[in-house]
C-alpha cells in the first residue's frame, strides 16, 4: 500500500492547476444564525464537470506517462468520479471507459458520454460494478484509476482542503460526506500538515453508514448495496482510505434521509447554491448536532452539483 504524503498534495496542485478552479467558499448570516457557528461552504459544486473529483482525477490522468496514457484510463462509479475522469481524459485527449450503475443519475451517464468516455452500465452493487469492470480492463489494457483508493486521487482531493485553509485561516473542525473516503483522506491529509488542531468530522447517512460502524468496530465493514438518497455515499471504504479514517478522523456524524433533503433544500432556498443530496449531509449533521459546533469556525466541503433537476427529492411523490 502506497501511503500518500503531503509533499504529493503539493506536487498534485501544481500539476491539475491549469484543469481545474479555484473554488469560492461561501459564508450566509442565516446559516451561521441557524447553527450558531459561523460556517464555511466550500463550493465544490461549482468545480470543473460539477465535483471535487476532478482534483483527483485530473491528477491521475496528467500524471500518466505518455506510454500509459495511450492504453486509456478505466474506472468505475456511481457517478461523480466517472464523470471526473471523462473530463481529464477529455483534456488530454486519451480514451476512457466507465463502468456505472444502471440507477446512477442520468444527468451524469449523458455528461459522461458528452466528454467522449465510453459508459458501461452495471446492476447497483459494489460485486456486480467490480466484476464488470474487471471485463472492461481486461478488454482495455487501460490504466485503473480506482475512484479512491488510489494515492493519486487522494493526493488530488487533498488540494481541495488546502485551499479552504489557505482563504479562511485554521478552523476548529471541517465537516466532509464520505462515502469511499477519497474527499476525507485529502483532507486529513492536508490539515494534518497545515492545520493539525482542525478536527475533521466524516458525515454519512444513516442508511449508509458502513464507514461509521468501521469507525466505531476498528476494521472495515462493507455493505453491498445500501439505499440513500445521497448516491454518491454508497460505496465502502477500502485499506488506504481506511487508514486515514482511522488515524486522522475526529469522530462521525449521522444524518437521515429527510434531514439530508432538509438541508439540501434549505441551502438551494437561502444560499442558491446548486449542490446534490451527498453534499447536504455535512450541513444536516451540523443542524442535528447544533452544541457541538456551537460558536466555532466551521469548514464544510460541499463536494458536488451533479444533481438531476427532474428528479430533485423534495419533488419525489
Amino acid at each position: 500500500m502506497i501511503i500518500p504524503t503531503f509533499d504529493d498534495v503539493l506536487s498534485a496542485r501544481q500539476r491539475i492547476e491549469p484543469y481545474i478552479h479555484r473554488t469560492p467558499v461561501l459564508t450566509s448570516q442565516f446559516m451561521n444564525d441557524l447553527t450558531g457557528a459561523e460556517l464555511y461552504f466550500k463550493c465544490e459544486n461549482l468545480q470543473k464537470a460539477g465535483a471535487f473529483k476532478a482534483r483527483g482525477a485530473s491528477n491521475a490522468v496528467f500524471g500518466l506517462s505518455d506510454e500509459l496514457a495511450a492504453k486509456g484510463v478505466a474506472t468505475h462509479s456511481s457517478g461523480n468520479h466517472g464523470l471526473c475522469l471523462s473530463y481529464a481524459a477529455g483534456r488530454r485527449g486519451i480514451p476512457a471507459s466507465v463502468v456505472v450503475p444502471r440507477t446512477a443519475p442520468e444527468a451524469k451517464k449523458q455528461a459522461m458520454r458528452g466528454y467522449g468516455a465510453t459508459v458501461v452500465e452495471c446492476e447497483p452493487s459494489t460485486t456486480s460494478r467490480e466484476q464488470v469492470f474487471a471485463e472492461v480492463v481486461a478488454e482495455s489494457g487501460a490504466d485503473f484509476v480506482h475512484p479512491y483508493n488510489d494515492p493519486r486521487v487522494i493526493a488530488g482531493q487533498g488540494t481541495c482542503s488546502l485551499e479552504l485553509h489557505e482563504d479562511v485561516g485554521p478552523l476548529d473542525a471541517v465537516v466532509a460526506p464520505i462515502g469511499g473516503g477519497g474527499m476525507i483522506s485529502g483532507t486529513c491529509l492536508s490539515l494534518s500538515n497545515v492545520s493539525p488542531k482542525t478536527k475533521i468530522f466524516a458525515a454519512e447517512p444513516e442508511q449508509a453508514d458502513d464507514a461509521c460502524r468501521s469507525f466505531r468496530a476498528g476494521h472495515i465493514i462493507a455493505d453491498d448495496a445500501p439505499v440513500t438518497v445521497a448516491d454518491g455515499l454508497k460505496v465502502p471504504l477500502k485499506d488506504l482510505t481506511w487508514h486515514f479514517v482511522r488515524n486522522h478522523v475526529s469522530d462521525f456524524l449521522l444524518a437521515s434521509e429527510q434531514e439530508i433533503i432538509d438541508a439540501m433544500f434549505i441551502t438551494w432556498q437561502r444560499m442558491k447554491i446548486v449542490m446534490e443530496p451527498s453534499s447536504a449531509v455535512p450541513l444536516a449533521t451540523i443542524l442535528k448536532n447544533k452544541k457541538l459546533f456551537a460558536g466555532k469556525r466551521v469548514g464544510l466541503i460541499i463536494t458536488g452539483g451533479n444533481v438531476d433537476l427532474k428528479k430533485l427529492p423534495w419533488m419525489q411523490s
